[in-house]
């Protein structure tokens, strides 16, 4: 048997295994609860098999590449962020959670509503459907070509069906249950990533003739074990610069995000929403260190073997995994790997745009049939998407379309931080102006800083965006107080 029909068998395993899940839960509580069952699970998901599910979530197939790639050019300066995120994670239990639990609807972006007003609410719902579509379909476009290359090429199957199977199996066990399904379904697929994650290691350590201690010792005295930057502060890895963007990041991407905080209501006590956010925080040090791990050791190999590496970082390590480098079982784990951080990552987004759109943009939130052509539509979308960024065909592309999703987080961060750090009452009428503005004068301002003063914004952008959608509501506010006791 050839490698890519084993990894179509193993790909077809697993999902007969999300399909079972997904019928031993809607068979479990049956469809009485409709769009209850679909927005917020009827809040009565475990906080640990959340905690577990909202991990793989987090990590797509694009960061399944991309942060051990990363190691080459910034060794394990990554963790100055990561250890950010945690603190992020302590704001958010502590914060934010408290809050989104006295609302009573699904969406988080009801606390726009009640603290400003319509057009406010309308605009953040619409910045995190901006960000999401555009971000998950380009990060589902990177695994497509990837299952297209290893796998469905060699039975001559095209990239447009390769795409609308993806999709399409991703909409086949979500658009019952939702959310419900996912606590489990993707907890399931974290298990498997990480499995995969810590197998690469183990085979990455055999190739170059070490067990686990040596493998320590090999990463913990390499060129790549630096993981403070504390000299330069005009470099981009200087820790305090990587630390306070690792909390604003994680306070925008998960505190913020509809996609995240929608696992986190599907407990049904704040406590124990609250416990799942400390360990979530707490996991994703380690789970990082080990793809860095691994970005150290494929490098290693690579110095030792003589290998010439892409000038894309984000290429390393499919290029050892795939080439015949490695044992064969390195390319069936990194494709599980990949597939499983993608399916986790792209079935949430899926499911927290058509729970948004359904609340947030259409007001419909007890309508059972029109939520499930909202969701057939988000399918669709991606799958559109997808052959689009294939008919382009221009690495650039991508990386621009994660920049442009960049920037709709700060608007959102400036939006919550003035209403939860001021009492004074914005002006809803134009708000959404300047939501619009801070961007794009950022944008602005990142052009001209680079030309005449040679520095570029790194992740700091973000919280310099958030500051102007601050300051422009600061300035048309006024002392007034006329919202509720959110």
């Amino acid at each position: 048997m050839n490698i890519s029909c084993l990894i179509l068998i193993i790909l077809i395993a697993c999902f007969g295994v999300l399909m079972l899940i997904s019928a031993i839960v809607g068979r479990k509580h049956g469809t009485r609860h409709g769009n209850d069952s679909f927005f917020i699970g009827s809040r009565q998901s475990p906080w640990y098999v959340v905690a577990i599910g909202m991990i793989g979530s987090s990590i797509s197939g694009v960061s399944f590449v991309s942060v051990p790639g990363m190691v080459r050019e910034n060794s394990f300066f990554y963790m100055q962020t990561v250890v950010g995120f945690f603190f992020g994670y302590l704001i958010i239990a502590n914060v934010l959670l408290p809050m989104y639990y006295k609302l009573k609807t699904a969406s988080i972006y009801e606390y726009l509503l009640e603290r400003f007003g319509q057009r406010a609410y309308k605009t953040g719902a619409s910045f995190f459907i901006l960000a999401q579509s555009i971000g998950s379909a380009a990060r589902a476009y990177i695994v497509v070509i990837i299952l297209q290359t290893l796998v469905l090429n060699q039975f001559g199957i095209p990239f447009a069906v390769t795409a609308f199977l993806f999709v399409g199996m991703i909409w086949l066990y979500t658009f019952k249950e939702g959310i419900r399904t996912l606590v489990w379904t993707d907890a399931w697929l974290t298990l498997v990533l990480i499995g995969a994650l810590a197998w690469m290691i183990i085979e990455f350590g055999h190739a170059l003739g070490q067990n686990i201690p040596e493998v320590i010792q090999t990463v913990k005295n390499g060129p790549y074990a630096q993981w403070i930057e504390l000299t330069d502060w005009h470099n981009k890895q200087y820790v305090l610069k990587q630390f306070f963007s690792g909390i604003f990041i994680a306070l925008v991407m998960t505190g913020l995000n509809q996609d995240m905080i929608q696992k986190n209501r599907t407990i049904s006590q704040l406590h124990k929403s609250q416990k799942n956010m400390y360990w979530y925080g707490f996991a994703f040090i380690p789970l990082n260190l080990l793809f860095l791990t691994l970005g150290a050791l494929m490098l290693t190999f690579a110095n030792e073997k003589g290998i010439a590496l892409p000038a894309s970082s984000d290429e390393i390590l499919p290029m050892l995994a795939t080439k015949g480098y490695l044992n064969p079982i390195v390319t069936v784990l990194f494709t599980i790997g990949i597939v499983s951080a993608s399916f986790s990552s792209t079935d949430s987004s899926m499911t927290s745009l058509t729970t948004s759109f359904c609340i947030d943009i259409a007001g419909k939130q007890q309508d059972e049939r029109f939520r499930k052509r909202v969701h057939a539509g988000f399918a669709l979308l991606f799958v559109g998407c997808i052959l689009l960024f294939r008919l382009v065909n221009h690495h650039s592309l991508i990386d621009t379309i994660y920049v442009i999703v960049s920037y709709t987080y700060g608007p959102l961060l400036g939006l919550f931080s003035f209403g939860l750090l001021t009492k004074r009452t914005a002006n809803d009428k134009i708000i959404p102006w300047i939501a619009v503005a801070s961007p794009i004068i950022c944008y602005i301002l990142q052009l001209i800083s680079t030309k005449y003063a040679g520095y570029s914004f790194g992740y700091e952008l973000l919280m310099l965006n958030g500051f102007l959608t601050f300051s422009g509501l600061w300035l048309t506010s006024n002392k007034s107080i006329t919202y509720g006791n959110i």
